[in-house]
């Protein structure tokens, strides 16, 4: 069991000093994510592991129970992908544990020893930010992406959605493990205990202030959209067939806009008339343009894309959007002439998808000009994307996926949850069709619209969509948090530096 020099052993060091219970105290804040009622955990289960890396006896050893308590967050959170990737997850894990490594050394020179209640202050900013800058470069979509972010865990607290507004998803993550912080230092420091309880002071009077005195979007009335599940099983031919049959069926009822999920088609109708022409009639028959997505060969260039296609009366409109950001290993092999071998020991993408090259908004003319912004999939994740959408005019984010490789995980909720925190973040309601999944709708505030449609069932919903006006804190001043955050490190780190210096220079003379 580890001590830390010049101080005792503090609380969790019998229970937590070990290497597999890092791993599990990093896993817990996953936990947090498929469940409603467990939104609170995230704000208690880090304590653990920082009083674990606070008792290392060596930077060494903080280290260590940083990656592997990364490498268990990391497994916890994508542990759906284990039926896909097999041991390559591990490895995956292991990898992207790594970058929690700095961040143990950082709890442990701030938490360490006796600290007077300078440095409790200090770590009340430090600890946060140097989780956030692990955040930042793991949401680098070659290592995986911005999936289960701390803050994601709060998708379903109005609070929390007050506080996305205004500093994005990174604002909810620092406050999360500044209040983890803060309670850490309570159990372990029993003499400076004046940092932490005002730190939980402060999180808890800016959540406050935040609810009462943050801007609000202002209503500019409803549209009708509906979205059409398909649901699980059969062939393409039989999907497209029931997606038809769904959707006619919404003739009559009003609406303007029918979603369809990701790869709900695999030809494109650009290319091939017959089809065209099928969706052209639904489009006539239920009044309403129809955005489908085709998993195939467009004008884009040779190769595969992932396209949004809106169909109007007359059949494709022109307008369509090629996915950008692809899911490593599911839909490309990074460097496949080394990786390649993943093809054989999981389900690792047999052809490498294209990527589009710019995001578009699109006019739907049955709803009055309604400017919709389509994101495929993943890029839901991606906070930048959404932001850039809302900035340049679109009315409503439209997401279309596709869950069905993991429709008995977590995946399908905790994909279709982003949507909460993307319309919370640009004040623009958010419609997330699946082909089979999890489907939902969030209005500008991300509060949920209507009821889910869950996995395995086929079916359309109809959703009156609220609509706003107004810019959000967020989207005009962007990941504001990050650049706070990276500055507190940047000042420390020049203090630290400067240290030495200072003491050669003021050292009295022989």
């Amino acid at each position: 069991m580890d001590t830390p020099p010049g101080g005792t052993v503090p609380w969790s060091g019998s229970l937590w000093a070990r290497g597999p219970a890092a791993a599990l105290a990093g896993a817990l804040p996953a936990l947090a994510f498929p469940e409603p009622s467990w939104w609170w955990l995230a704000y208690v289960a880090l304590v653990p592991w920082l009083l674990l890396v606070r008792s290392a006896a060596t930077p060494r050893r903080a280290a260590l129970y940083g990656w592997l308590g990364g490498a268990g967050f990391m497994l916890a959170v994508h542990h759906w992908l284990l039926p896909s990737l097999h041991v390559f997850i591990l490895v995956l894990a292991l990898l992207l544990g790594a970058l929690w490594a700095p961040w143990g050394l950082l709890v442990r020179a701030l938490l360490a020893g006796a600290p007077g209640a300078g440095r409790c202050a200090a770590a009340l900013v430090l600890v946060p930010s140097g989780w956030l800058m692990v955040e930042l470069v793991r949401s680098w979509e070659y290592l995986g992406g911005p999936w289960g972010l701390l803050g994601a865990s709060q998708w379903q607290v109005p609070p929390a959605l007050r506080l996305a507004s205004l500093g994005g998803v990174w604002l909810l993550s620092l406050l999360i493990v500044a209040v983890n912080t803060a309670l850490a230092e309570l159990i372990a420091l029993r003499t400076t205990r004046l940092p932490a309880v005002a730190g939980l002071l402060v999180c808890g009077l800016g959540t406050t202030a935040a609810w009462y005195g943050a801007p609000l979007p202002r209503p500019a009335g409803t549209v009708r959209v509906a979205v059409v599940q398909p649901g699980p099983g059969g062939t393409p031919t039989q999907r497209l067939a029931r997606s038809a049959a769904l959707t006619s069926a919404l003739a009559g009822r009003g609406v303007r806009l029918v979603v369809w999920g990701e790869s709900s088609l695999y030809q494109d109708p650009a290319d091939h008339p017959a089809l065209a022409g099928r969706l052209a009639a639904l489009t006539r028959r239920t009044g309403a343009d129809l955005l489908v997505n085709a998993d195939a060969p467009n004008a884009d260039g040779p190769g595969i894309y992932k396209s949004a296609v809106l169909i109007g009366p007359h059949g494709p409109t022109g307008d369509r959007y090629s996915k950008m950001r692809l899911v490593p290993f599911g839909e490309y092999i990074p460097a496949r002439s080394v990786l390649g071998w993943a093809t054989h020991v999981g389900k690792a993408a047999a052809t490498d998808r294209k990527r589009g090259t710019h995001q578009v908004v699109m006019a739907i003319p049955t709803a009055g000009g309604l400017r919709i912004g389509p994101l495929v999939c993943f890029e839901t994740a991606f906070p930048d994307m959404s932001r850039r959408l809302a900035r340049d005019g679109a009315q409503v984010l439209v997401a279309q996926s596709s869950t069905s490789t993991f429709q008995d995980s977590w995946a399908p909720a905790q994909h279709a949850s982003l949507a909460a925190l993307r319309a919370a973040e640009t004040w623009r309601p958010m419609v997330h069709a699946t082909l089979t999944g999890v489907s939902a709708v969030h209005g500008p505030r991300g509060e949920q619209i209507g009821s889910r449609l869950d996995t395995d069932r086929s079916a359309a919903a109809v959703y009156d969509l609220p609509l706003a006006t107004g810019t959000s804190p967020y989207t005009r001043f962007g990941d504001w948090a990050l650049y706070a955050a990276i500055a507190a490190l940047l000042l420390h780190g020049a203090r630290a530096a400067a240290q030495p210096l200072l003491r050669r220079t003021t050292r009295p003379l022989p």
